[in-house]
């Protein structure tokens, strides 16, 4: 029986969770425990993740994320406790130092971007981002009406989350930094370069970021791998989500080494976090109009990822491109499907 640690969180999260682990049951073959993460730890134990959803964590096959976060945890006080730090934790006590996020657009949405259906069809990319360094792991501080926070890469950092993007690249890895400025984007760039050397057939381009922005959305059907540090992945894939109409589509994974010999002791039995991209949307949490779909994705990339069950990825995926076609829209693609009909359509079509 594979275990699941189940964190559904904040917001709408325990409901699109509740639509997964409905998913995970029709498949069938896992034993999923649920835990508080976020918001919901800070109100319970007063901490964003506890040790001992850190250690279920680190003891399960893999990890599925719903949402954290909401105004109810908002605060200026930097001694405060806030939903987002379980979620760091987690990957950096996890060694989770890659975050992939595909991006595809169904056939059935094409005319639901905001960009015409010409320039995003063949859009087949995927982000590959640096998770665990970079400025939002980096030294940070107030003093004497200052604030500052410090971006730090190592290149063994780099290296690591480079060869994840050779591996998955098919055709051309395109690094993205801010060169021209900054130091760390410099040994970014050499260190790429030095690893792209050893791959056999795959180009490598480099963009600058803001170029990078507007590339992805004038061109987006050119991208293959985009490979990215922390922060400017986290811009740009929320960026990229457009392209699929709407950010409540987009799946994400969140792994470490390729194999155990790579990982230390403690992350040799996680095999990855797996969560949506988009937020904990307290705005319309409880009102049944969430939509459940990246989420549903996500649990295909848990299952293709981190339990090698390719074929029930490949159903997942199909079921939820079916009930696109035979006209599925939640309100955030301009429909009123709530959440139960957009999970009944998914299971009918499984």
């Amino acid at each position: 029986m594979t275990k699941i640690v189940a964190l559904p969180g904040d917001g709408i999260g325990p409901e699109i969770m509740a639509a997964a682990l409905r998913l995970l049951s029709e498949l069938g073959g896992f034993e999923v425990e649920e835990l508080p993460v976020g918001g919901a730890s800070i109100d319970a134990h007063g901490v964003a993740l506890t040790d001992e959803v850190l250690d279920a964590c680190r003891t399960a096959d893999a990890v599925l994320l719903a949402a954290v976060g909401g105004p109810k945890w908002d605060s200026t006080d930097p001694g405060a406790p806030r939903p987002e730090q379980g979620l760091l934790a987690l990957r950096k006590e996890l060694e989770l130092f890659a975050n992939l996020r595909p991006v595809r657009p169904s056939p059935a949405l094409l005319d639901a971007s905001p960009l015409r259906r010409e320039r995003i069809e063949g859009t087949d990319l995927l982000v590959v981002r640096e998770l665990t360094g970079g400025i939002y792991f980096g030294d940070r501080a107030r003093r004497d009406g200052t604030a500052y926070d410090t971006c730090v890469y190592s290149e063994g950092e780099i290296e690591r989350i480079a060869r994840v993007a050779f591996r998955f690249a098919r055709r051309k890895v395109t690094s993205v930094d801010k060169a021209n400025i900054l130091e760390t984007s410099r040994l970014w760039r050499e260190v790429v370069e030095r690893v792209a050397a050893e791959q056999d057939g795959t180009e490598l381009e480099h963009l600058l970021v803001d170029n990078a922005a507007m590339q992805l959305v004038s061109r987006p059907a050119d991208f293959d791998v985009i490979l990215t540090e922390n922060m400017f992945g986290d811009i740009l894939s929320d960026e990229a989500a457009m392209l699929t109409g709407s950010i409540g589509m987009l799946p994400s994974a969140s792994v470490g080494a390729e194999d155990a010999s790579e990982a230390s002791d403690r992350q040799r039995s996680c095999r990855g976090l797996f969560e949506p991209v988009h937020g904990s949307a307290p705005d319309i949490a409880g009102t049944g109009r969430a939509n459940p779909l990246a989420m549903f994705g996500s649990v295909a990339m848990m299952i293709r990822y981190g339990l090698d069950r390719e074929d029930d990825a490949v159903k997942i995926e199909s079921a939820i491109d079916r009930a696109l076609e035979e006209g599925l829209r939640t309100a955030d693609l301009g429909g009123d499907a709530t959440t139960e009909d957009a999970t009944e359509a998914i299971l009918r079509n499984l």
